[in-house]
């Protein structure tokens, strides 16, 4: 073999060796990335050529499949009562990505979650019998809060304080999912939802953190007693009133002016919501401190996973005095999703322990084994002492016996509430956020829940809007489906 054959011969297997090279490399990395990629249509083919799984609330499934007529996508996702329970599934579409538990679960719900696959599904790459997700929604619960919503733009949460179960999520303005799952009408019907100012698609209830106004007070008092700026909520406080903020000329007035809020018990600042108290001890305590409170009850959280990623809650860092002090009335920077105003009161009532909350007690196979079991899995902290918790419990009954959270009475049930009015837009031009956040226990069975509802927008003239008055009404129908014998 001559020189020039020899180095063609070597240049040609080069050539093929570089081949097998790409060939591999497009086969085992590429051909992963094009199938993962969410614009392969081969994607929604597979997902949509059996009946996906569902979504369980109470024994019964809330959604469901029905076969299509024409087209390559076999099958659509279906939703029972979509709308109540929005907040809770999310959507499942042929055209857009899955969200809430949808998302969450979409390989279990499709079939594709390995765990799933039996050895000859394993053998033969027979796609598996698809699973199921047993939710901790309460369906009583849930439709109560709807139903007290009704037309209110807001949101409501109502959590098992011992278990930490959420047995109900609720936004409104709500959507239908059915609206999106058929790739031929879910375009007209996503247009219209995204061009909707009061933002339907957006999960009020999880993320979308409002200023919780006097909601926060709570927060404030439980700083208070851990650290031992006051021993108990009986205790006189070094409070001014009228209170001037800080290095400024501003005077934080009381909304009650007339509420005997000068150097008030903080069982009395709560009971009439006292502005100048809570704004001093906040003060009196520092930014550091009630940060550090107020994270224990899960501020400044950027994984609360329920399982569904909430937003975070937020009390703010780099203040001056004057700012610390409006923090103490939940305002300034402070954030909070009604999820966690519930998580405050959740931890009162069950001694001081928050346990983690979640949406989903289990996952199970097709054929209802087990696959995880999150009631289990559920951990707790304690975030304030039992005596605290004790403590804030009785001036939270104080509030809604004798003073504003009148409209959360329920008889037969020991409530404890406070109420909120928080400021909204620039030097507050815009109708405040009424909030609620509250506790109940049946004395009779013993059984507890945990509820938080924010109204950001009512037909209620301003000067009516008020946590007592719009918010406190759907905390008091929550908790009575919640506690019903």
């Amino acid at each position: 073999m001559n020189k020039t054959i020899r180095r063609a011969s070597v240049f040609a297997l080069l050539l093929v060796f570089a081949l097998l090279l790409r060939a591999t490399w497009v086969q085992f990395y590429e051909g992963r990335a094009l199938a993962d990629d969410k614009g392969n249509r081969r994607n929604a083919i597979e997902t949509y050529a059996e009946p996906l799984g569902n979504i369980i609330v109470a024994g019964k499934a809330i959604t469901g499949s029905a076969a299509t007529t024409g087209g390559d996508l076999r099958y659509k996702r279906t939703y029972t009562d979509g709308e109540l329970y929005a907040a809770v599934t999310g959507y499942a579409s042929q055209s857009y990505a899955p969200t809430q538990l949808e998302g969450i679960y979409a390989d279990l719900l499709n079939g594709t979650d390995t765990r799933l696959k039996t050895a000859l599904d394993t053998v033969t790459d027979k796609r598996a019998e698809p699973g199921n997700v047993i939710t901790t929604i309460d369906p009583d619960v849930q439709k109560a809060a709807y139903d007290a919503l009704g037309d209110k733009k807001g949101a409501a949460v109502a959590l098992d304080p011992t278990t930490g179960q959420i047995l109900a999520v609720v936004s409104t303005p709500s959507y239908d999912p059915s609206a999106l799952t058929d790739a031929n009408t879910a375009g007209t019907a996503w247009k219209k939802l995204n061009a909707d100012s009061d933002k339907p698609l957006t999960n009020r209830a999880l993320r979308q953190p409002l200023a919780p106004g006097s909601t926060f007070k709570l927060v404030v008092a439980a700083a208070a007693l851990e650290d031992g700026l006051y021993s108990s909520v009986d205790e006189k406080t070094d409070s001014a009133d009228p209170y001037t903020l800080p290095g400024t000329r501003t005077v934080l007035k009381n909304e009650n002016t007339s509420a005997p809020c000068e150097n008030a018990t903080i069982r009395i600042a709560l009971q009439y919501s006292c502005n100048n108290v809570f704004a001093h001890m906040a003060v009196q305590l520092g930014q550091d401190k009630l940060r550090a409170t107020a994270e224990k009850f899960g501020f400044d959280d950027r994984s609360q996973d329920v399982p569904v990623r909430a937003y975070p809650s937020v009390y703010p860092s780099g203040m001056d005095e004057s700012s610390t002090a409006l923090t103490g009335i939940g305002q300034f920077d402070v954030t909070a999703t009604p999820l966690q105003m519930a998580m405050v009161s959740a931890a009162l009532a069950n001694g001081g322990k928050l346990v983690s909350p979640h949406m989903v007690a289990q996952i199970t196979d097709g054929g209802g084994d087990v696959l995880e079991d999150y009631d289990d899995e559920a951990s707790s902290t304690q975030v304030v002492s039992s005596s605290t918790a004790e403590q804030l419990r009785s001036a939270m009954q104080t509030v809604v016996e004798q003073g504003t959270g009148t409209n959360a009475i329920i008889d037969g049930v020991t409530v404890g509430g406070k109420t909120g009015t928080a400021q909204n837009g620039e030097n507050n031009s815009k109708a405040p956020y009424a909030w609620f956040t509250s506790y109940g226990k049946s004395d009779s069975s013993g059984k507890q829940v945990a509820v938080a509802v924010v109204v950001e927008q009512s037909d209620a003239a301003r000067s009516e809007v008020s946590g007592n008055g719009l918010a406190a009404p759907v905390a008091k129908a929550m908790m009575e489906a919640a506690l019903k014998d």
